[in-house]
């Protein structure tokens, strides 16, 4: 596959969600358990991060950049990824929004 072609170049996405009051700890569970898994099992996902909004610690965001789309793909179709949705989805107060983004400017740190 040439560089730069839609399946060798990374993707970067954020999801952003809002979980019910009464799931957020259960919620937060799900979360530390399923994170620690892509950091040990999943090379292909270069950063992982999610963001709990001070304000509002209901509010998620998940900030996160595959390798390349087969990373992605195989991030999105693991069965921790399904555990996790299976605990997330139903305590969600709309569907988790998914955003695919091209880097446009960074400072490295």
């Amino acid at each position: 596959m040439p560089e730069g072609s839609d399946e060798s170049r990374e993707i970067r996405q954020i999801a952003h969600y809002e979980v019910e009051p009464d799931a957020l700890a259960r919620c937060r569970a799900a979360l530390d358990e399923f994170v620690a898994y892509v950091r040990a099992h999943e090379p292909g996902t270069l950063r992982y991060d999610v963001w709990q909004e001070r304000g509002r610690p209901t509010r998620f965001v998940h900030i996160s950049i595959f390798r390349d789309e087969a990373a992605h793909r195989a991030h999105s179709a693991s069965a921790e990824v399904k555990k996790f949705a299976d605990v997330l989805y139903p305590n969600c107060f709309a569907p988790v929004e998914f955003v695919d983004y091209d880097l446009v400017v960074a400072k490295d740190a």
